[in-house]
């Protein structure tokens, strides 16, 4: 198969020329990013809260942040942080488990099958080159932020570069902040329409457009104030087959375009939690129990000024000339004066109840965990589990996750996946192949994944114990070889080790040939 010669793929797309009106002139890529901003403004508000709320590290979606600053001065219950963190750790194991290998490519079932299993060893092969380069990549760091975002805003963009040449992998990412893009969808209903914003100082500028030309008067400025901070938009847009790519100067007098180009496949994966009809952005499970979420933090913040009332008391006192309330000081000790005949310092009870505030609290820390995830997806208390228990654990997974898993394997790994192939494929690290279903497959091997296969394969092992109770004559119409290799494929064990049907069955036995 023949090969591509490994050029830079940022050099391959700043070097072609950008069709389309929309990418050639900035004002009206800009002005197209504008309106699509402020449609995005209704969400903006929302997304705070829920940053707020469940996710305060990373809450700079309107402002940005102080590096260094105090977080979390409105939390009051850690129940919906821990309850995010969960869920985002429970998907990073669930569907792209670091360290191992989470996908694979297979011979199409339209191949004959002695040409299936000439190709399988090669197939494998490719699968651990992709998966060695996502391994020395930053790939699990910056995935789980996007985690992280998809579980409290709904939606999350991860940017897929190539590396420069001579790094440890080929590939290169970077979770972008859901304040930074701006997304619009495509005629068939995907994220493949992204704007994204960001601030860079003239010296970042300039390493990463070099050959773009910069406007006097920043220029200027950046040497009065090294630290200067310039606005630039990039967009990507879909354009016959292919996307075009832009990247705008976002300045007051000046637009400028510091390059253009065109990517096969977008840079840009966007994914959503779920998707609401008509919307462009997904809804997130901390949406749904964001009031729940609300009322905790408020209950638990009553509860601890209740819990300072009750320490320190409230207390009331006679006008008497002789006690001075603004002299007393409540420390053990202490000796407070009072004039004959009056009462002096006298507490008042505290009407608070610490009990109801508890069971309101527990019921609403239920709801938040159950809404999600937690109590399903979490780790489990007992240190020991039976392979039933782990297998029905799957189970449960498998059935809470179905929608959702649907939709991140069509917006993330699916994606994921056919541009990794690219990058290494135009490199010349694999093969000129093409994953179209028709001769190569793409097959997924998380976990999450694999609980529907393990679930054929108890059932194919039910039936061959069913059939051992049979007698010779029933264990006669089963085909030993075929059986294992079945099994083989839904365990996903390397072909390397399974004897093609050709060298296992040299005879023709199976097929009643003496």
């Amino acid at each position: 198969m023949a090969v591509r010669s490994p050029k830079s793929e940022d050099e391959a797309a700043r070097g072609e020329q950008l069709l389309g009106p929309d990418a050639d002139d900035p004002s009206v890529l800009l002005g197209r990013f504008r309106k699509a901003k402020q449609r995005r403004a209704v969400w903006e508000t929302h997304w705070q809260e829920c940053y707020d709320y469940a996710l305060p590290l990373r809450d700079a979606i309107l402002t940005a942040s102080v590096p260094g600053e105090k977080k979390a001065d409105r939390l009051f219950d850690g129940t919906a942080p821990d309850a995010v963190d969960q869920l985002a750790a429970s998907l990073l194991s669930e569907l792209t488990p670091p360290w191992a290998q989470w996908f694979g490519l297979t011979a199409s079932d339209r191949l004959d099958p002695a040409e299936r299993e000439r190709v399988a060893p090669v197939l494998d092969r490719i699968g651990s080159v992709l998966q060695s380069h996502f391994d020395r990549s930053n790939f699990a760091i910056e995935m789980h932020q996007c985690y992280l975002d998809v579980v409290t805003g709904g939606t999350a963009s991860l940017l897929f570069e190539e590396a420069a040449p001579g790094e440890p992998s080929a590939f290169r990412f970077t979770a972008v902040p859901l304040g930074q893009v701006v997304l619009e969808e495509g005629p068939d209903g995907r994220l493949d329409v992204t704007f994204r914003r960001c601030e860079l100082t003239v010296a970042a500028l300039r390493t990463r457009f070099p050959a773009a030309r910069l406007p006097d008067a920043i220029l200027r400025a950046a040497a009065d104030d090294p630290d200067l901070r310039v606005g630039i938009v990039e967009a990507v847009v879909p354009l016959r087959g292919s996307y075009a790519y832009a990247a705008v100067l976002e300045a007051e007098s000046d637009d400028t375009v510091l390059a253009r180009g065109r990517f096969e496949m977008t840079p840009f994966i966007n994914f959503r939690w779920l998707k609401a009809p008509g919307e462009v952005y997904g809804r997130s499970p901390v949406m749904k129990a964001l009031p729940d979420i609300k009322t905790a933090n408020k209950v638990v913040e009553l509860v601890l000024k209740n819990a300072t009332i009750a320490v320190t008391g409230i207390w009331q006192a006679d006008d008497d000339g002789v006690l001075n309330p603004a002299n007393i000081k409540l420390v053990p000790g202490t000796i407070i004066p009072k004039a004959v005949g009056s009462q002096g310092l006298q507490p008042l009870v505290a009407p608070g109840r610490f009990d109801t505030s508890q069971l309101v609290l527990e019921d609403l820390r239920g709801r938040i965990r159950h809404a999600l995830l937690a109590d399903k997806l979490g780790q489990t208390n007992s240190p020991k589990m039976t392979a039933t228990e782990v297998l029905e654990r799957s189970s449960e997974m498998a059935r809470l996750l179905g929608a959702t898993y649907g939709r991140l394997q069509s917006e993330l790994l699916t994606p994921l996946v056919m541009r990794a192939i690219h990058i290494l494929r135009r490199r010349g690290e694999i093969p000129d192949l093409v994953v179209d279903g028709r001769e190569v497959d793409l097959q997924y091997r998380s976990p999450l994944a694999q609980n529907q296969a393990q679930r054929d394969a108890r059932n194919m092992l039910t039936w061959l114990s069913s059939l051992s109770q049979l007698g010779p004559e029933a264990l006669a119409a089963i085909d030993p070889a075929a059986t294992a290799r079945w099994l083989g494929r839904s365990f996903n064990v390397p072909a390397d080790i399974i004897r093609p049907a050709a060298a296992s069955n040299p005879t023709g036995e199976a097929n009643g040939q003496s």
